[in-house]
């Protein structure tokens, strides 16, 4: 197999997606890669519009002998995760994606690959600028900033789009048609604390907990795998009772839909602690990697001795912000009742980061039952209203709700069944899709979300499989060519 991007099969998509690879666009950041997709798609002579909210719509034509079939709307976000190891020098905003040639998959460099949702992005402009497809009336959504705040599908304009069917390219294994998803909220805690000067006969240290897998808050969150600020503050609740240390920074995560993989506190310890202190962070490394011995084999724990610092937190600030991160929810709240395996609730404690005088804590809550968003966002509030933090939600969206009578849905499952010889798995998903935000601004849209492949979204592990972009492009013409008249 070559081991050039452009050279794999389809080489119109991994072109595409290798030249996605080399725009910027984490999220926030899209307008390069946008402005790319925009002026290929001009080149060609196809009409494009950016809406009021960002998004970049599309239009082409139907083939010839098909403009009486249903218009289809092809849609895909145009952001990407930005998360690296901390090992990996990588800056999102100036550096492009490096992916290569893994045997059977593509993956990249240090840092996340962008399939999520790039492939899905070079899939659709593969279709628009071949004159070699049939499909009937076609249009294109790319919308902006779907990974933090989903803010390109809020804004989406009605009146805008005309199909009666859409397509969302944004699910993640190529035998499931995906139906419904589940609806979230961001939770953003500002905890203040007060300074102290450094503590007499005190040494500092730096904390460094990292080498977890983390991965998606919503596709990921039932696999069990560690929380790397949680369990930073498990070794700290043990710390403050037994050595009296006083904290000086904690910083944990960065992204609201990535389970947090690494995590760092400086700190100070009295010295005639020192020792013990050193032992029992080692053996909470033992204890840490028994637990989870099987999904985070790479887990590690360390500490540097460092400087003294400026300030350390004071006592009730300490305590404070230690006891409410260990309180805090987190993980898998309950499963669905009515499909077998679907996380219904769960709450990822995304990011931890110290400024000035402040920490700020920001969680991501998700549910397919607003209820029960709505009773996790109290208990969030609980917790955190015990130490007089401030804390608002935003960002809240809607789940979708399943349609098992779905016209594209019966489609697409009789031609998988066709191509494969056997049933695909129709669910809905733990984590955000669009497609409840765009079925609320244009409600008679029929839907699914479907796609090639891709492991460990939200994490440098990501890869998307060559194998599954091949036989998805294939799956995806096919259902184009079989969308019903009119």
């Amino acid at each position: 197999m070559t081991t050039k991007i452009n050279q794999l099969e389809p080489q119109a998509v991994w072109t595409n997606f290798e030249k996605i690879c080399s725009f910027p666009h984490p999220s926030k950041h899209e307008e390069r890669l946008r402005t790319f997709i925009k002026e290929s798609c001009e080149k060609i002579g196809l009409k494009t519009l950016i809406d009021n909210g960002g998004n970049l719509i599309v239009v082409k034509k139907a083939s010839t002998g098909m403009e009486n079939r249903k218009g289809v709307i092809l849609q895909a976000h145009l952001d990407m995760v930005p998360q690296k190891n901390s090992n990996t020098h990588h800056d999102f905003e100036k550096d492009s994606i490096k992916p290569f040639v893994d045997g059977e998959w593509v993956k990249a460099k240090g840092t996340t690959l962008g399939a999520d949702n790039g492939i899905g992005a070079a899939i659709i402009l593969s279709i628009l600028q071949s004159d070699e497809i049939k499909h009937g009336p076609l249009e294109a959504l790319f919308t902006i900033d779907e990974e933090t705040g989903m803010t390109g599908a809020f804004n989406l304009g009605t009146g805008i789009l005309n199909g009666d069917i859409l397509l969302n390219l944004d699910s993640e294994d190529d035998d499931e048609l995906c139906v419904g998803c589940a609806g979230g909220l961001n939770a953003n805690i500002t905890f203040h604390f007060k300074k102290e000067s450094f503590l007499a006969n005190a040494s500092a240290y730096k904390l460094s907990l990292f080498g977890l897998k983390g991965g998606h808050s919503g596709v990921d969150i039932h696999l069990g795998r560690g929380n790397s600020n949680k369990l930073m503050v498990r070794f700290l609740k043990f710390a403050v009772k037994k050595f009296g240390i006083r904290l000086s920074t904690f910083d944990g995560g960065n992204m609201r839909n990535a389970i947090p993989r690494e995590t760092f506190v400086t700190l100070a310890v009295p010295k005639i602690k020192e020792y013990d202190f050193i032992i029992s962070l080692k053996k909470h490394l033992e204890v840490f990697k028994n637990e989870f011995s099987e999904v985070e084999p790479d887990l590690n724990f360390i500490s540097e001795k460092i400087s003294l610092p400026e300030f350390v937190l004071d006592e009730t600030s300490n305590l404070n912000l230690i006891n409410t991160l260990y309180a805090c929810p987190n993980g898998v709240m309950r499963m669905s009742d009515s499909i077998s395996g679907l996380v219904e609730t769960s709450l990822n404690l995304a990011i931890v980061k110290t400024e000035k005088n402040s920490i700020y804590i920001k969680c991501l809550l998700r549910s397919s039952v607003d209820s029960s968003k709505v009773d996790l966002a109290n208990m969030v509030s609980s917790v955190f209203e015990l130490t007089s933090c401030d804390i608002s939600f935003d960002g809240d969206y809607p789940g979708w709700k399943p349609n098992m009578n779905s016209q594209i849905l019966s489609i697409a499952k009789n031609i998988y069944e066709k191509r494969n010889r056997n049933q695909p798995h129709i669910r809905a998903i733990h984590a955000g899709l669009e497609c409840g935000i765009i079925g609320s601004v244009y409600p008679n849209l029929d839907m699914i979300s479907i796609g090639p492949t891709i492991k460990h979204p939200h994490s440098p592990d990501e890869k998307v499989s060559i194998k599954s972009v091949k036989l998805f492009y294939e799956f995806l013409q096919e259902t184009l060519k079989n969308i019903p008249k009119k």
